[in-house]
Formats: structure tokens, sequence, C-alpha cells
């Protein structure tokens, strides 16, 4: 059975247990810096959601994890935060992780632990211009979505320190595997379709993206030609063993360093992109300069049958505590959670709401130019709904 079809019908499960039981419990683990500051916003704008788009009772559970409890109890991810999210949680949302740029003996990142333990295989990134993006400046239309495979690559963390006659030399180990590379692609040609299908749903006029749906493929076989040669591989052959995708589907190969740079000259050019881990994190990361600012670009950790909203941006540990942090990726974040667990009108009561906020350019905090704290925008949103 391929790895898609187990993903939408976990989902149906998943789906019909939180809005038949009219209950969805959501684990929040705001973890460091700002994420204390844009997950309550996030849970805000969740809690004042209308009852005519979202029929689920909401529930919340508080769990711990990051650098800082770390620091007091020696664990970065602990069991019973885990525990609680397998047994008692229907999805999660993570605000930001401190993780040191030094080694610390014994410290790990919890979000790459979670997405482990969870077989979090894909991170989901849209990035997206219109009303909500126009802080930029840039009037481009921009519908990319970024699926960056989220469990292997250089992230995996076998490292060594070694030392020779010349001094000192160390050797990170990538893991470029079949089994992922397969589920990322998979996930990527899926979505290019259910894209699709959504964009039938509305005018003409009102689509950022016109064509047909397009996947492009991210590597650097040229030089890594052994690791990147078999992610190349594997997801054409993901394309190219589906008569549907090969029937509706455009497919292109983009060189990752080239790819940054059409990304930047002609962002309106891709619609699925699907790379490797640290490719996926640059990429992603760097596309959020597309639209205004990190705080303003979601992304949801998703695997067959749970799925983690998560922030782009980091832990800003400069602004943390000064109430001016943006929500927005946040609440974004907490909307894709609602979509992938069958909210999808929830879902798109808060996309249209952040929308109107932005759009109206009197709400925006300090990274989009203005003077608005994290409490404002999120009520602004609140009100929108």
């Amino acid at each position: 059975m391929h790895s898609a079809l187990r993903t939408a019908q976990a989902a149906a499960r998943r789906t019909m247990a939180t809005t038949s039981g009219k209950t969805l419990t959501i684990g929040l683990i705001p973890a460091d810096g700002i994420g204390r500051e844009v997950i309550p916003a996030a849970r805000q704008v969740l809690e004042a959601l209308p009852s005519d788009v979202m029929a689920a009772r909401l529930k919340f559970v508080d769990l711990d994890a990051g650098f800082e409890y770390f620091q007091k109890h020696g664990v970065a991810l602990p069991e019973q935060t885990l525990a609680a999210l397998k047994s008692d949680c229907d999805g999660a949302l993570f605000g930001a992780v401190s993780s040191p740029s030094h080694k610390v003996a014994g410290y790990s990142s919890p979000i790459v632990g979670l997405r482990k333990q969870m077989d979090l295989y894909a991170n989901v990134r849209p990035v997206i211009s219109g009303a909500a993006a126009t802080a930029s400046g840039d009037k481009r239309a921009i519908d990319m979505l970024i699926i960056r495979e989220n469990t292997e690559c250089l992230y995996i963390k076998d490292e060594e320190l070694h030392e020779d006659a010349n001094g000192k030399y160390a050797v990170a180990k990538r893991r470029i595997s079949e089994f992922a590379s397969r589920r990322a692609g998979e996930m990527a040609f899926s979505m290019a379709l259910q894209r699709d299908s959504m964009r039938q749903l509305v005018g003409a006029a009102e689509r950022t993206w016109s064509g047909r749906p397009k996947v492009t493929i991210v590597h650097k076989s040229n030089v890594l030609s052994v690791t990147d040669g078999l992610w190349r591989e594997t997801v054409r052959s993901v394309y190219e063993g589906n008569a549907e995708y090969t029937r509706r589907v455009d497919v292109e190969e983009q060189l990752v360093d080239s790819m940054v740079y059409r990304m930047f000259r002609e962002p309106e050019a891709f619609d699925v992109v699907v790379a490797p881990n640290m490719y996926g994190d640059i990429i992603s990361d760097g596309a959020a300069a597309l639209v205004g600012s990190l705080g303003l670009v979601p992304s949801a950790n998703v695997g067959d049958s749970f799925v983690v909203g998560e922030p782009v941006h980091g832990s800003a540990p400069d602004i943390a505590g000064k109430n001016i942090a943006n929500p927005v990726a946040a609440i974004r974040s907490a909307a894709m959670l609602l979509e992938r667990t069958g909210h999808g009108a929830a879902a798109l009561a808060i996309y249209r709401a952040v929308d109107r906020v932005l759009a109206g350019g009197q709400i925006r905090t300090p990274d989009l130019g203005g003077k608005s704290t994290t409490t404002e925008v999120a009520d602004a949103v609140c009100k929108q709904l």
C-alpha cells in the first residue's frame, strides 16, 4: 500500500475521532524564548473560533520540552511529554527551541527528537504572498509549498572529532535512505494534486498559481552522486511509477544552489518543492524573506497519524519576554494542525482572519515595521473571527 494512501486513511480515522467525539485534544509545547508567547497567542485564537466553523470541543494539554527545561532537569524531551502526546493528544503545537551552537553533553534537540519519536517524516511549509504578505513590499504572486524530508540527512547528528598530524578534523555522516526518500516523494506528489483540487474551488482570478501542478526535486547529485543520487532516483521513481502523477503533475529538477538563486529571482515559478532535510531547512527559512518575515511562515511536521504545528522562526532570545514577537506563524501553524485533523472550515477561518489583519496594515509587530505587540495581533485576529 502506498504511503500516501496510508496517510489519507490515517487522516480519515483521526478526523472521525475528533469530529464525532466532539473533542480535539492539542498538546501545547511552548519550549524556549518567544515560544512561551506565541503558543499562548495561538491558543487564544483557537479558543476564539465560533462554533459554526469549529464543531469539536477543544482541549489543551500543557507539556514540557526545550533547552531551558534541559538545564533544570537534564533532559530536553521528557518521557512524560512523549507519553502524553502518544496517548492523550490528537496533535500538538511546538513553539521554539534555544539549541546551543556548541556541544553540550547530554543535550539533543527536542524538536528533532519529537520528529523521530512520533515518526513525523515530512515538514510542510507553505510560502504564500497576496494580501497576507504585502508587508514585504513584494507584489509577486507566490504560492509555494516546501516539503522537507524530516528524519535523516545530516540531521541524524552522527559526528566524530579526530586528530592527525595536521591537527583536528571533524567527520559528519549523512544518511539518505530509499524508504525516507520515497515517503517524502509521495507526500510531495499527493499534496500537489490536493492543492490543484483546492484551486479548482475558486475562480481563476483568485488563483495565485494558474498552471498544472508541478513538483520540483531539489538535490546536488552532480557532486554528492551517491546520497543525493539515491534521493533523486527514488523521488523520480515515485513519479514514474504512478500513472496519475505522470498524467496530471509536471516534474522538474533543480540543483540546490541554483534553486536558491531561482527562488529569489522568480519565486512564482515554483509550486511544490521537495528536498532532503538540510536543503529543505535552508530553502524554507530563506523563502520566508519573500513574504516579509520568519514571523509569518508556519509549518507542520506530518506523519501518517500525527501532526505537530511549528512556526518556522527560532526562540529569538533578544526579544523574548517583551511581548513584541510576531505570533502569525504560530497562529497559522495552529490552522495547519486543524486542516490536517479534518477541521478545514476552522482552518480557513483562521487563515482569512490573519489575512485581513495583515492586509489592513494597522496591526504589525516590529519585524514587519510596526509597533504592535504580540497580544494586539492575537486580539485583532480574534476580532476578525
